[in-house]
């Protein structure tokens, strides 16, 4: 269940996703009626911004980390238990060491994403000058005020962290690839 729904973003036009998250987390939706009179605001703040970033991109980090946590020999966890290793130093010593390069790269890819995200951040955000303007919807502003040149210079520094972005992210992934190797 939990693998099939980390699909779910990928499937889902997050337009509708930006929709959804905008009606659960409002002051009188289901999770923002908990939230909101406890003082901690959703909708139209960095942190919704945060959540729907979230929801969009961190199947990225999913899909990368996961093919090596199913690579991942269980018997070097057992033989650091064996040796009186807590659970948490086996994850710290062992188990995050393994991920890392895979971790970095899917966090890597996951940011490069977000940069451009625009349909699920466009309703949770408001586009509050100055506090929840987002740069996919300041480009589309500027098309529709027909500044062209504005809006391509904001296109063309989001496309310019984008590429730094996968070329690091595809630089980390080679990396693990020989880490990997080489562990073996």
């Amino acid at each position: 269940v939990l693998d099939a729904l980390m699909d779910v973003p990928f499937a889902l036009p997050t337009a509708v996703a930006g929709l959804a998250l905008t009606a659960l987390f409002s002051a009188n939706g289901w999770f923002g009626s908990v939230l909101h009179p406890a003082g901690i605001p959703i909708v139209y703040t960095i942190w919704g911004i945060a959540l729907a970033m979230a929801f969009t991109s961190v199947p990225f980090v999913v899909r990368t980390v996961q093919p090596v946590l199913e690579d991942l020999d269980p018997a070097l966890e057992q033989a650091a238990a064996t040796l009186g290793a807590r659970p948490w130093a086996i994850f710290r010593r062992v188990v995050f060491p393994a991920i890392l390069p895979a971790w970095l790269a899917g966090c890597t890819t996951a940011f490069a994403r977000s940069l451009g995200e625009f349909g699920a951040i466009v309703f949770i955000a408001g586009n509050l000058p100055f506090q929840t303007e987002i740069a996919a919807l300041l480009a589309y502003i500027r098309l529709e005020e027909f500044d062209y040149n504005g809006a391509s210079a904001i296109a063309l520094v989001l496309l310019g962290f984008a590429l730094v972005l996968l070329v690091a992210s595809n630089l980390l992934q080679s990396w693990a690839a020989r880490y990997r190797e080489g562990a073996r």
